[in-house]
């Protein structure tokens, strides 16, 4: 393991093209997580603004808020 990190190490430090092979995503690769990640985003919204999850958390923050202190 440890060669492995050296021999990365001395490429990155060279600037060899085995040190730009990860050197991050594509446009493509963006495009498709900005898109996974608007879907999540979506399917969150309507699952919290649903009728018994959005009951749920009223009456969740109902019993907090009427809590003995």
């Amino acid at each position: 393991m440890f060669r492995r990190i050296k021999a990365r190490l001395r490429a990155a430090l060279r600037g060899t093209a085995e040190a730009r092979a990860d050197a991050g995503m594509t446009t493509s690769e963006y495009a498709m997580g900005t898109l996974a990640a608007v879907s999540f985003a979506a399917v969150l919204y309507k699952v919290v603004t649903s009728g018994a999850v959005s009951g749920a958390l009223e009456a969740l923050i109902g019993k907090a808020l009427d809590g003995n202190f």
